[in-house]
């Protein structure tokens, strides 16, 4: 149910009478062909199925069976009641698995939360499909055993020497010990920010690759250090998913509990785990997507979408004033709460959504909208229904705006002349450091960045930035709501974080403020 794992007991019973089976329990189609599935890879596997009446009882009775992850309980419990195996490893055990017709056990989803849910309700032994070993072996204290057929459970149950391979990699603990995955940098050095995978230079996007585009840069530095939302505006081709694409870049790596979370929501979607991924992830769903997609949808129990895909990383939406009204809407509750709760008849999902939004837009759809020396074809009226795609409430709970330009084309001719962009590696080590300030700030209160702390905790346990007279005439001419200046203040903690201050001064409070309002042209000490 969502990330939660229920324990399914599975009974089955021979008796007297005419050769039947019957699957009681609330199965759903998937579990209701495990019948036929077992009954075949059983005598595949040169076993007698019962020649009598079969029940097979999935308990509890009340909670609705989906999928096809029973049928190794299924078809073990059936092999124990006819005297084929002993029951004594079967009792203990957790068996995952979908069996083919043939006798191979194939691949199912969920493997790790399911794990997960069976540690913390005391089982020690799990069985699961083999090539997915190094996944359930992510939980400590569970012995694991991978099988890849019918036949090789078969001897696990019978306890036979070489039976039940042990699965390969070192467990990780639930909580703490990051020393354990010390060398999980360099494993994850190369890896595409959209899912892992190795891209096929082996480099992974750089800032060095960004050329001018300060204001940007700032805002994306900011924005990962704070861990703020940041939205990008400007024409076509200007650069704004150039930089989003290298946000992940600079981002600290996961902790344990973060990493294992992504992993679960990752083996829910159904997509291979190896091992942990300590690179913060990046889902850029396109412009055409469903509510479903954003957030998650499907019949009977749905399943996780892009924001839980994005959980602990960065969630981009390129041409966000393409996406669907209702789509960008859907966002507003899992900003402010960090987890999506997904309602259907078979019972509520949960997933977690702690995400950090950057999104891109053109300032209108021709995209030349107040660009100097480009030509806009957009009526006034067509402008304003474009922007008004992304609702106002949406764009106040976005922290930095930024408004991008093209650079000069004498900026681009001297390129070679100038000082090489700064790489994500130093803006990554300033952004570590920030990180460190409000973590050791911030102990004790449940947050770790300034962009999750609460208005409350701004106002009555973080002293005031000196000269908050510009914050009131911004609220009193209308250019910041109480959300907004509460936000200002979080970006001007991490202003203060980055420069090493104790407290921020006059130049981070207008700092702040101009990149929540999307004035960089204000930006102090003439950044560029």
């Amino acid at each position: 149910m969502g990330m939660d794992g229920q324990e399914i007991e599975v009974e089955a019973m021979i008796a007297p009478g005419l050769p039947r089976t019957t699957l009681v329990g609330l199965p759903d189609t998937a579990v209701y062909e495990a019948r036929d599935r077992c009954r075949a890879a059983v005598a595949a596997t040169g076993l007698a199925w019962p020649v009598t009446s079969l029940t097979i009882n999935l308990t509890p009775a009340s909670l609705p069976k989906a999928g096809s992850q029973h049928d190794l309980a299924i078809v073990g419990a059936i092999l124990a009641a006819a005297g084929l195996v002993p029951g004594d490893r079967l009792r203990r055990a957790v068996l995952l698995g979908e069996l083919g017709l043939d006798g191979r056990v194939r691949r199912v989803r969920g493997v790790l939360p399911a794990v997960l849910a069976a540690h913390a309700r005391g089982h020690r032994c799990v069985v699961v499909p083999a090539g997915q070993g190094p996944e359930a072996s992510l939980v400590e204290g569970v012995e694991v055993h991978t099988v890849a057929s019918l036949r090789e459970l078969v001897a696990f149950l019978r306890g036979e020497a070489g039976s039940g391979r042990r699965a390969d990699g070192a467990t990780v603990p639930v909580e703490g010990a990051d020393a354990a995955l010390d060398g999980a940098r360099s494993s994850v050095d190369g890896a595409d920010p959209a899912g892992g995978k190795t891209l096929a230079d082996g480099v992974s996007p750089d800032f060095a690759d960004v050329v001018g585009q300060g204001p940007a840069r700032l805002a994306a530095e900011v924005a990962a250090a704070g861990r703020h939302h940041l939205m990008l505006s400007g024409p076509p081709g200007v650069g704004k998913t150039l930089i989003a694409s290298r946000l992940p870049g600079i981002l600290p790596l996961l902790s344990v509990p973060e990493a294992l979370e992504v992993a679960a929501v990752t083996s829910l979607i159904g997509e291979p785990i190896t091992g942990l991924q300590r690179r913060p992830p990046f889902a850029a769903p396109h412009h055409a997507c469903s509510v479903a997609a954003m957030v998650g949808g499907g019949s009977k129990i749905a399943r996780p979408g892009a924001v839980s895909r994005a959980h602990a990383g960065v969630l981009f939406l390129d041409e966000a004033a393409e996406f669907a009204p209702v789509v960008l809407d859907a966002l507003r509750t899992p900003l402010e709460a960090g987890e999506v709760s997904l309602s259907r008849s078979h019972g509520e999902a949960r997933y977690p959504a702690r995400f950090q939004l950057v999104m891109a837009m053109n300032p209108c759809p021709c995209g030349n909208a107040g660009v100097p020396g480009r030509l806009c074809e957009c009526s006034p009226h067509v402008i304003r229904r474009y922007r008004g795609r992304v609702s106002g409430p949406l764009r106040d709970r976005v922290d930095i705006t930024v408004m991008m330009s093209p650079p000069p084309s004498a900026y681009l001719a001297l390129g070679s002349r100038l000082p090489a962009p700064e790489p994500s590696a130093a803006i990554a080590a300033r952004v570590a450091e920030a990180r460190d300030r409000q973590q050791r700030r911030l102990a004790g209160t449940g947050w770790t960045t300034n962009g999750a702390v609460s208005g409350a905790y701004l106002r009555n346990h973080l002293p005031l930035p000196r000269a908050t007279d510009r914050l009131d005439d911004a609220i009193l001419d209308g250019r910041l709501s109480n959300r907004g200046v509460e936000r200002t203040l979080r970006i001007a903690w991490t202003m203060a974080d980055l420069a090493g201050h104790d407290v921020p001064d006059e130049e981070d409070l207008w700092t702040a403020l101009a990149l929540r309002r999307g004035e960089t042209h204000l930006l102090p000490g003439g950044v560029s």
